[in-house]
């Protein structure tokens, strides 16, 4: 099992546990809740991660922090690290928003805040949405309502689209491809570390390149500019004010759109929670623990 290197994680992540999501299939995800079975009294977190990366990529190094305080229920996405579900369907948010809805059913959660990273905070838009009496707050990190405005966020986006259908005929080509791709845009976030280094490009090619490739036009499509606006639940924006992959004006432009969110603010780019763990592990938990009074 692919296990998070201390660099990552510090503590205990929260431990494993499988549930039945019907019409779903099984989902492997991680839950803080009372080992007995019985339900917490704290509340509750739904940790959303961004596109290609994993729920422990993306937030080991906030587990501990947030733990302390919250129930924590953290997930692979669809088709995303070694856990996401694998549907037979096209990838939709849609879909990603419906199945954190299922699984608060599956275990026995009424209300919780969700929590999303980059496409994980269109999941948590998109949760809100269609399930408003499930979300108690929001907190949108490195977020944004659009990710395809520029000339070339348009042509990216476009050969993402092209590529989906010879990742189901050649997925170790399209890999390699996607992989030269993303080198070229914004760099390999390296600590320098061969065994971080290796465990995380074991998260992210764990997961299906079909779905993956998909998930990225779906977020190319994603567009929450005509009702963010309507959002009522407490929120907060946590912005990345070195991001170049989600522009900080877009996520600086989501958080105008809201009504009266709480705006805290990270240093570095859009690998933060992984090359700056302790400074966006403490500004996301500052950031939560007002949506709770503080």
């Amino acid at each position: 099992m692919n296990t998070p290197p201390e660099l990552l994680s510090v503590g205990e992540p929260p431990p494993w546990r499988v549930v039945d999501l019907p019409g779903r299939g099984p989902l492997r995800l991680r839950d803080s809740g009372q080992p007995d079975g019985h339900e917490s009294t704290r509340p509750v977190l739904l940790l959303f991660h961004g596109w290609t990366v994993s729920a422990d990529l993306n937030w080991g190094a906030a587990y501990a922090e947030l733990t302390s305080r919250y129930r924590v229920l953290a997930w692979d996405q669809r088709g995303h690290g070694p856990n996401g579900l694998r549907p037979r369907r096209r990838f939709r948010l849609e879909d990603c928003a419906d199945d954190a809805a299922a699984v608060m059913d599956a275990v026995g959660v009424e209300q919780a805040v969700a929590v999303g990273y980059s496409m994980g905070g269109a999941v948590a838009q998109l949760l809100w949405r269609r399930h408003p009496h499930l979300v108690s707050g929001l907190a949108l990190c490195a977020s944004a309502m659009k990710f395809r405005q520029t000339v070339a966020e348009y042509r990216d986006f476009a050969l993402i689209r092209l590529a989906c259908r010879p990742a189901a005929l050649l997925p170790e080509t399209t890999w390699h491809l996607a992989e030269r791709v993303a080198s070229v845009r914004s760099g390999r976030a390296q600590l320098v570390d061969p065994e971080f280094d290796d465990w995380a490009a074991r998260e992210v090619r764990a997961g299906d390149i079909g779905q993956i490739l998909q998930a990225g036009v779906a977020l190319g499509g994603f567009n929450s500019s005509s009702w963010a606006g309507n959002i009522d639940v407490p929120t907060t924006v946590l912005i990345g004010v070195d991001d170049s992959i989600v522009p900080t004006a877009r996520q600086r432009q989501l958080a105008t759109a809201l009504p009266r969110p709480l705006v805290v603010e990270f240093s570095g780019d859009h690998v933060a929670p992984v090359v700056r763990a302790d400074h966006f592990a403490t500004q996301l938990t500052t950031g939560v623990a007002w949506l709770h009074g503080g």
